[in-house]
């Protein structure tokens, strides 16, 4: 069987590497397509040496750009390496455009695609992220879901038949990470900061750094934290902040390149809080329990709230001083709930794959 992996930003990168690996370890053909979407080595070069991820078979080097002349540009140039190719199947990752790219020429080709991490929804269709997931949803035919939430939206629009609960790689890619860390004092050594002390922060999404007084309240928020805050700085947020003439340091607030992602996974598990509008860092620091704050109206990643251990503060409505006091609020209590899964997700991904590799489109 010949598995295509399509991918092209940083949480991609990380659900690709037990996937690459699960394919090595059962004999399975995989071709690995890096559409550029992120082209920033912090956010691309580096995960592929770093998760031990085959370097990519084909690099389609479209770079920045609007979501449709992205989307447009990664169709454009899809076709031909998929025919080139002629997978078994086309297998797309997560909410980005390189995901709906993916799928829609695949799609367009008459070839099998599965959709791994499918049935999330935010409810939120100012999101583009939204819009790319329940596109791919409903164009795919095989739908991979992380957790019973999703599947249970899968259901709801009628996807149930396509549908199958694998877990989540993240959890699987975290778990190997955390526990191959040789040296995880070195990360606080490198911050200048002692365990438990401090929060990690990542603020990205362009409703949240597009807003001047958006961003700026987010900023503040994070600058009145009651302790130190590491915010590990997005090119997006450095890029805004400088057009807005805002200054991202001051109070609590120092700012710091992007981690590579063990670097990240030690820090997040020794600090005391993330702050982020990621939705990938929101299960991490629930996977390390490490209590979160997510800057945004919503979450697909219900249980962590649910379970107590992710606030939400609504950045069209909320605070700086709500922001604050979330981030500096006291331990969640302890939980033993695994809503996404035990670290074997990628092992059930290449049992649905090899049981469906008869399918027809």
């Amino acid at each position: 069987m010949k598995i295509l992996s399509v991918v092209g930003a940083r949480p991609q990168f990380v659900k690709l590497a037990p996937v690459a690996d699960a394919c090595r370890g059962r004999g399975v053909e995989h071709i690995i397509v890096h559409t550029g979407q992120h082209y920033d080595p912090m956010l691309s070069d580096v995960f592929f040496a770093d998760l031990h991820i085959p370097d990519p078979d084909v690099h389609l080097d479209v770079g920045s750009a609007g979501h449709g002349a992205q989307t447009g540009a990664i169709l454009a140039r899809m076709d031909e390496v998929l025919l080139e190719h002629r997978p078994d199947w086309v297998l797309v990752y997560g909410d980005t455009n390189s995901t709906l790219a993916g799928a829609l020429s695949a799609v367009k080709l008459h070839l099998p695609v599965a959709h791994l991490e499918a049935g999330l929804r935010s409810f939120n269709r100012a999101m583009p992220e939204e819009h790319n997931r329940v596109l791919t949803d409903h164009a795919a035919d095989l739908l991979l879901a992380p957790t019973q939430v999703a599947m249970d939206h899968l259901a709801n629009e009628g996807l149930a038949a396509r549908s199958t609960l694998v877990g989540d790689v993240m959890v699987d890619v975290l778990m190997k990470v955390r526990s191959e860390l040789t040296d995880p004092e070195a990360v606080l050594a490198d911050l200048g900061l002692e365990r438990g002390s401090f929060s990690i922060a990542t603020i990205h999404r362009a409703e949240n750094t597009d807003d001047p007084l958006r961003l700026a309240g987010i900023i503040q928020g994070l600058q009145q934290i009651d302790h130190p805050v590491v915010l590990l700085a997005h090119p997006r947020l450095r890029d805004r902040a400088q057009a807005q003439a805002l200054e991202l340091e001051g109070g609590a607030l120092t700012v710091r390149d992007p981690l590579p992602y063990p670097a990240l996974i030690g820090a997040v598990d020794a600090a005391r809080g993330v702050v982020t509008d990621s939705g990938g860092l929101q299960k991490e620091a629930f996977a390390l329990r490490t209590p979160c704050t997510t800057v945004r109206s919503e979450t697909e990643w219900v249980e962590t709230v649910e379970l107590g251990w992710n606030v939400l503060i609504d950045p069209r409505t909320g605070t700086a001083g709500q922001i604050a006091c979330a981030a500096s609020r006291p331990h969640p209590t302890a939980t033993d709930a695994t809503p996404y899964g035990d670290g074997h997700a990628a092992t059930a991904v290449l049992d649905a794959l090899l049981d469906g590799a008869d399918m027809v489109v």
